[in-house]
């Protein structure tokens, strides 16, 4: 079997760029992309914030950009889910070879690259997913500016809920909070913040049911998309009362689901599940490298994930020239 000197798995912003390092250093890298590739920013309409793109780019478009920069420089992609790893720490003079399964394929490596990302925690109610990118969304940062003079929800109690509402009053005219509960995971500090800012206002004990918008036809087969979010349907849990709020966005700050499940045997995880780099982008097993969302709890930009894809990629590159005769 042939042994790769590189496999990346991912190709959002990380594994992408990691993939566009890797091939310029003619390391011919294997990506394994995923079924689902480009990550988050697939689901992304409109990207200003991204260097470059004076104008600003949608989502797809910047990560099929991404992609093609990496083929163009050698890089390989498989559109298929990882289902299997084995990873090794060596025992001898000579580096171990780590093993990378899709289905009953096996693939061999001297370094692996993890760019799996983190995925937002849902609601996994009517609207979410037809809507996502269309006035739903789990980045104020990212989002927040398209909502200049217009009214927004954010869900969740904790800290990165009261962040992301102070944030988004830079731009809202208006920002509910809304949270299940009547306490709050954040830190008082945060929610006196919150409350003190004339722009927010506090729903408690009170659930989203759906997210509304108003769906066009398209075509002759009555597919139905939805434009853009027009309200939230709401029921308090108290009471039992169920109503309607007109808003014009939604966002989602309920934690993220890092993609550590195949890893967890074999890397550090911390308590909430990413992954944990040892020695700079290197995990605890030599040649096995950690890039993006799938580390990184606080900043999670595609700019941030990005350059994490480089450093992995060049810690990489440095690693296989001092270990390997690669």
């Amino acid at each position: 079997m042939e042994i790769e000197k590189v496999i990346i798995i991912g190709s959002g912003p990380a594994g992408s760029t990691a993939a566009i390092y890797a091939a310029r250093a003619e390391l011919n890298p294997l990506v394994i992309a995923g079924s689902a590739y480009g990550g988050q920013l697939m689901l992304t309409t409109e990207v200003e914030n991204y260097p470059g793109f004076k104008t600003g780019i949608v989502g797809p478009e910047l990560m099929s950009n991404m992609i093609s920069q990496a083929e163009r420089f050698g890089a390989r992609f498989i559109y298929n889910d990882v289902t299997k790893v084995e990873l090794l720490t060596s025992t001898t003079n000579s580096p171990a070879i780590q093993k990378v399964w899709i289905r009953d394929k096996e693939y061999q490596t001297y370094s692996l690259i993890i760019a799996t990302g983190a995925k937002p925690r849902k609601l996994e109610i009517t609207g979410e997913i037809e809507l996502w990118g269309r006035g739903v969304s789990s980045c104020a940062t990212c989002d927040g500016a398209f909502y200049k003079n217009k009214v927004v929800v954010v869900v969740g109690g904790g800290d990165s809920a009261m962040e992301e509402a102070i944030f988004l009053t830079k731009f809202a005219s208006k920002v509910y909070i809304i949270h299940r509960r009547s306490e709050f995971k954040a830190s008082a500090i945060m929610v006196d913040r919150a409350k003190s800012n004339s722009k927010i206002e506090f729903i408690l004990d009170t659930v989203v049911n759906e997210i509304i918008g108003t769906p066009i036809v398209k075509g002759d087969n009555d597919l139905r998309s939805y434009p853009k979010v027009q309200g939230v349907s709401l029921q308090n849990l108290l009471t039992n009362e169920k109503y309607e709020l007109i808003v014009d966005g939604l966002f989602l700050a309920i934690g993220y689901i890092p993609e550590t499940e195949l890893f967890g045997n074999y890397i550090d995880i911390d308590k909430d599940g990413y992954a944990v780099p040892d020695k700079n982008t290197m995990s605890k097993i030599p040649g096995v490298f950690i890039a993006g969302d799938v580390e990184d709890k606080h900043y999670r930009q595609a700019i941030t994930a990005a350059a994490d894809g480089c450093k992995a990629s060049l810690d990489l590159e440095k690693w296989l020239s001092e270990n390997t005769n690669n």
